[in-house]
């Protein structure tokens, strides 16, 4: 039986739920992907979060809380076999329990655990490389991650930039992380007002305040003249900063200068 869930984390472990006590599931695909032929078996799964808490605690308990963080950034990846890797990694695990990840070469382990490098070396990436830029009202920074690491970069910005009030916006996917700073009720609270992600597809770029320009054009002109020629090292360079990230980047920008009223 081949299970097709709505593409959410808990309708995945819906399908988990249902391979083990309904039918095995020969595999499983989100409905909006899923390519049917005149021999397939499937069926649409109802997201069912009791159910899914169910397999979370079960992941947690028989496996690992380890295990469980690997199967989120999987979900998170990319990858169009993620939920067959899934699987098959969970069915192993259920019968290893917590020795799971020492079969480091099993083919039901590696490919995983190889994905899972990809989308956190992802995550470290755009922690180092996301630019804000000063709107007036909020601070934004765009990016086109390859996976859809948005809710692994949130908790961070929300600590690092607890003050501000900003938008993570991913637009390849469409989406935006918002956080609207501090808690406003109660000044002297530390607690912060909680992010959340939605559909967002706004895209700020010419609307640009005056002194944000001017800040950007120094930024840009001290990158462009701080190199060292004799020391220009492109392919270092394009390791540490892949080309597929610069459009995002302001100091990669040919320097502008600002307009002056």
């Amino acid at each position: 039986m081949e299970y097709l869930y709505d593409g959410s984390f808990n309708g995945l472990l819906t399908c988990i739920y249902h391979h083990y006590y309904r039918e095995a599931a020969t595999g499983i695909y989100h409905q909006e992907l899923y390519q049917p032929t005149l021999l397939d078996n499937s069926t649409v799964v109802t997201t069912e979060p009791a159910l899914a808490s169910r397999v979370y605690r079960a992941i947690e308990e028989k496996i690992s809380a380890s295990t469980l963080e690997t199967v989120y950034h999987i979900y998170l990846s990319s990858s169009p076999e993620k939920e067959n890797l899934i699987l098959g990694y969970l069915r192993l695990g259920f019968r290893m329990g917590p020795k799971l990840n020492l079969y480091h070469s099993h083919p039901a382990v590696y490919p995983v655990h190889r994905l899972e490098r990809k989308v956190v070396g992802e995550v470290h990436r755009l922690l180092g490389l996301l630019r804000f830029a000063d709107t007036g009202y909020f601070l934004y920074a765009a990016m086109s991650p390859d996976h859809h690491v948005l809710p692994l970069l949130a908790d961070h910005f929300a600590d690092r930039l607890a003050g501000e009030r900003w938008i993570i916006h991913d637009q390849g996917r469409r989406l935006a992380i918002i956080y609207d700073g501090p808690d406003r009720i109660n000044a002297k609270s530390p607690v912060q007002s909680k992010w959340f992600m939605t559909d967002f597809d706004y895209h700020w770029d010419e609307s640009m305040p005056q002194e944000e320009q001017h800040w950007q054009y120094l930024w840009q002109t001290y990158f462009q003249k701080i190199g060292i020629e004799s020391r220009y090292n492109p392919r270092l360079q394009s390791r540490c900063v892949p080309h597929r990230y610069r459009r995002h980047l302001v100091e990669f920008q040919l320097p502008i200068p600002p307009h002056t009223g």
